[in-house]
């Protein structure tokens, strides 16, 4: 198969894959803003990566490549894009592009040879950056999507869409509308059990969860990992074991070293990856910079991922409360004294609390048990609609 007729093959793919997008996107689509013509957009598995990239340039003449098709293996990125140019394209996407070889040297030649050309990328992790070479990440700007919002969750499922909220100064004309637009508390409860993905709402969830985790660890961890063995695949797949039965959300890194017969250093540098690949999520203390740290809790990335275990309710709710401020972009830290509360957020104080917890001194109480802001206290369910 010749360039040309490669091109081709991609073309029929890429027409495919747009007929079957989706009638309903993720509202946050709309908020992306890419001014750039060289752009890298990075996620966890599922969350729509590709459907963005299909539906921004469905009106634009951009030829759509996913580097893990085995069409793809046969050439290389610069001879396809070469071709595609040259059929007056205006552009190309290169989605998975760590798949490709050698994916950054030709991402940055073409960007440097073709100077009026989109070159857009995406990948699971900004880790992907790091990889490649230096020249690379100063060349392309950066777009995150991050997991869905309890607001998206609700208007994919039912069509609503339904007011942004500042959790911490909620308005109550908002809170009214989103009151009187569904049954929240019910919605929050499906979402937290598999509302995260949009992916998640075409089959079956908890088969996927198995899938996402399987593939991010098998598929994506290797690339940013030398010298990864079998040990260190058991090893992260321990990992999400103990944490989805564990109560208490961290690990003891002594033990599992000796257990395993592995050193810090090893162990350090899967959980980095699997923080970044967004398998678990790394609260650290404010202002701790040390090189190998495993923080001062983890929790799973996708708090969806709780269902594959026995997980605590409120190691869940604590990692919803994680997830939901670092998606809106917020910094959030572990409080330096769990006596005063749980998180750091804004220079606030946050303390998470179910019914039977028993209070601390913190400035926000972040409540599950409760559908309407009042004081201090904010429904868990507030959260969900930041974005």
């Amino acid at each position: 198969m010749d360039a040309d007729e490669l091109v081709q093959s991609l073309e029929e793919v890429q027409k495919r894959k747009q007929m079957e997008l989706p009638s309903r996107l993720r509202p946050y689509f709309d908020k992306i803003e890419m001014k750039n013509r060289a752009v890298l957009v990075f996620g966890p598995r599922g969350v729509g990566k590709t459907t963005f990239l299909l539906s921004r340039f469905t009106e634009r003449k951009v030829l759509y490549v996913s580097a893990d098709n085995p069409l793809v293996s046969t050439s290389d990125l610069w001879t396809i894009a070469k071709t595609a140019f040259v059929r007056g394209y205006e552009g190309i996407v290169v989605d998975e592009a760590h798949y490709a070889k050698d994916w950054s040297i030709h991402l940055e030649a073409l960007y440097d040879s073709y100077p009026g050309k989109l070159v857009i990328a995406s990948d699971s992790s900004s880790l992907v950056l790091r990889q490649g070479i230096a020249d690379l990440s100063r060349r392309f700007s950066r777009v995150q999507i991050p997991l869905m919002s309890l607001r998206e969750y609700i208007y994919l499922r039912d069509g609503i869409l339904l007011p942004e909220l500042e959790p911490f100064s909620p308005e109550p004309s908002a809170v009214k509308e989103i009151m009187n637009g569904t049954n929240v508390l019910s919605a929050f409860e499906e979402y937290l059990e598999r509302g995260f993905r949009p992916s998640y709402m075409e089959w079956d969830f908890r088969e996927q969860l198995e899938h996402i985790i399987e593939k991010t660890l098998h598929g994506d961890v290797p690339f940013f990992v030398p010298q990864i063995s079998d040990i260190h695949f058991r090893l992260m797949n321990a990992v999400v074991g103990f944490l989805a039965i564990s109560k208490v959300p961290t690990l003891n890194i002594e033990r599992m070293c000796r257990d395993w017969g592995i050193g810090k250093r090893k162990l350090y540098e899967l959980l980095t990856v699997m923080n970044a690949t967004g398998v678990i999520r790394i609260v650290y203390r404010e202002n701790d910079n040390r090189t190998f740290s495993k923080g001062e809790k983890i929790f799973f990335g996708d708090p969806a991922f709780y269902s594959i275990g026995t997980g605590n309710i409120g190691t869940r709710r604590e990692a919803f409360v994680a997830q939901s401020f670092e998606d809106a972009g917020r910094r959030v830290f572990a409080c330096a004294d769990e006596r005063n509360g749980d998180f750091f957020v804004d220079g606030k104080i946050i303390e998470v609390r179910g019914t039977s917890k028993k209070p601390k001194k913190a400035e926000f109480v972040i409540r599950d048990d409760t559908d309407l802001p009042h004081s201090n206290s904010i429904p868990m369910w507030t959260l969900g609609f930041q974005y």
